[in-house]
């Protein structure tokens, strides 16, 4: 809102570099964007991951380049485990537990499976289902009502299973390439078929990196006016105890 606040063009170039985040937090911002623009294209001079990927297929058009990528769309957990914090695939969660009944059925598999079935709280199996049915219902619905509204037949719905897919990606790190994303059907733009748009994209994103490098700066939001939200790292200085020093003799 901070850097959107007085733009006047209903169209919108939005330059995203992004490892991800969560799916309503992503909806929030599709929402909101969606409210004041009517034409989105989404440029990726590196890599829009997870929830990154997510937004940019509520766009109009996505621009990638030959080094840039997407990625799995699969949600992820972040449980409390034996072996300590852990983040895991909403899917890998089902399906082990639905290993877990079939090994079961031989009681001789019981014992190796208690300590791991023990992990599970309450509502956990069916938060896994939820989460993976919103990623796929708010990617279908962005994909269908804006990058392919009114095409016939529409192809969001197999795209959305596609990009969800953890059985098919095997690892939520997993990248999409330029050409990987156009053969599952996104409408992609080729970046470096524009050589002066490549020239100035590439310096916004290497702007931005060496401003995350030589700065507390973890989150740049901007806009070509130069209006800007900027998250900063807090750094906590701890003082430390004044080394004692032996008596004088």
């Amino acid at each position: 809102m901070e850097v959107i606040y007085e733009l006047k063009s209903s169209e919108l170039d939005l330059i995203l570099h992004s490892p991800g985040g969560s799916a309503e937090a992503t909806e929030a911002i599709v929402t909101y964007l969606r409210s004041k623009f009517t034409n989105i294209r989404v440029i990726i001079p590196h890599a829009a991951m997870s929830a990154a990927t997510m937004l940019a297929c509520s766009a109009n058009r996505i621009v990638m380049g030959k080094h840039s990528f997407l990625g799995p769309i699969d949600p992820q957990f972040i449980l409390q485990t034996p072996l300590g914090i852990q983040v895991v695939p909403a899917q890998a969660i089902l399906d082990q537990f639905r290993r877990a009944q079939e090994e079961c059925k031989n009681p001789q598999m019981l014992s190796s499976w208690l300590p791991i079935l023990s992990q599970y709280g309450p509502a956990l199996l069916v938060q896994c289902d939820n989460a993976i049915q919103l990623s796929q219902e708010l990617v279908t619905t962005w994909l269908h009502n804006y990058m392919f509204g009114g095409l016939s037949p529409n192809p969001s719905k197999s795209i959305a299973d596609k990009l969800s897919s953890h059985g098919d990606f095997k690892s939520h790190s997993r990248h999409i390439s330029l050409v990987a994303a156009q053969e599952m059907g996104l409408r992609i733009e080729v970046l470096e078929n524009d050589h002066r748009f490549q020239e100035n994209v590439l310096s916004v994103f290497h702007a931005t990196m060496h401003t995350f490098s030589a700065t507390p700066a973890v989150k740049i939001i901007e806009n070509h006016l130069g209006r800007a939200f900027i998250k900063m790292q807090q750094q906590i200085v701890i003082p430390q105890p004044t080394p004692s020093r032996p008596p004088a003799t």
